[in-house]
């Protein structure tokens, strides 16, 4: 065990090539799901904190059931979606980085859009009225309490991103866990554990985790961020 650490730490700090790589397609991958789905997220939050529609209760019990869809069923959908069979199979992309992308941007999705509903229904609650007296209209008015809530807002994002990149069922069902082209940290992490490979595994285990930590560094400063304005302003 303690040989395979070493290695694995030699793996890192001489910066191997095959970990750099999958790495680095981690990163892309996620980074990428992260913007398409954090701006969807973000559109239909808003939308669905103040619009007022028949079934609208019901849209949300929808969407804080989605929160929970499994990656793999997520990944089973994005299969059907781009084989070619399917109705996108013309696009070609299957077994390919830009399917990741579309299977992770599935699964963030869901999150960005009920943690932004969540976020801006409190907001509305204490600053809706005053708004709505400046004849502020509903998506302007949503627009305005994302900006006051940005710090709040980049939280969510960067929870998005981490669960994107530590997602595994997925990223492996539509990108076919390809040596050079698909493979993503989760992915060789599961595949080099079953070959018995364990320093790679645990550089890459190493690497994520150290992602991870990253992320969660980021959204304490994020939440940390409106007392130091207030701070400063003091």
């Amino acid at each position: 065990m303690s040989d395979s650490i070493a290695t694995a730490w030699a793996l890192i700090t001489h910066t191997d090539a095959n970990l750099l790589s999958v790495v680095l397609l981690s990163l892309r991958v996620s980074a990428g799901a992260c913007l398409i789905g954090g701006l969807l997220g973000l559109l239909l939050g808003a939308w669905l904190a103040v619009a007022r529609f028949p079934g609208q209760r019901g849209v949300v019990a929808l969407l804080n059931t989605l929160l929970a869809l499994p990656s793999v069923v997520v990944g089973l959908l994005v299969y059907l979606l781009l084989s070619r069979s399917g109705p996108l199979g013309a696009w070609g992309i299957l077994f390919t980085p830009g399917a990741m992308v579309v299977a992770q941007s599935i699964l963030v999705t869901p999150i960005v859009a009920a943690l932004t509903r969540q976020l801006l229904v409190g907001a509305l609650v204490e600053g809706g009225d005053t708004l709505k007296s400046m004849g502020a209209g509903p998506m302007l008015s949503a627009g305005l309490l994302m900006l006051h809530e940005r710090w709040a807002l980049l939280t969510v994002l960067l929870t998005a991103f981490g669960r994107a990149i530590s997602e595994v069922g997925a990223v492996m069902m539509v990108g076919g866990n390809i040596d050079g082209l698909t493979r993503v940290m989760t992915t060789s992490i599961a595949l080099e554990t079953s070959k018995g490979d364990l320093p790679l595994a645990l550089a890459l285990g190493i690497v994520l985790l150290a992602v991870v930590g990253l992320i969660n560094l980021l959204i304490a400063l994020a939440q940390s961020g409106p007392r130091l304005v207030g701070a400063e302003r003091i």
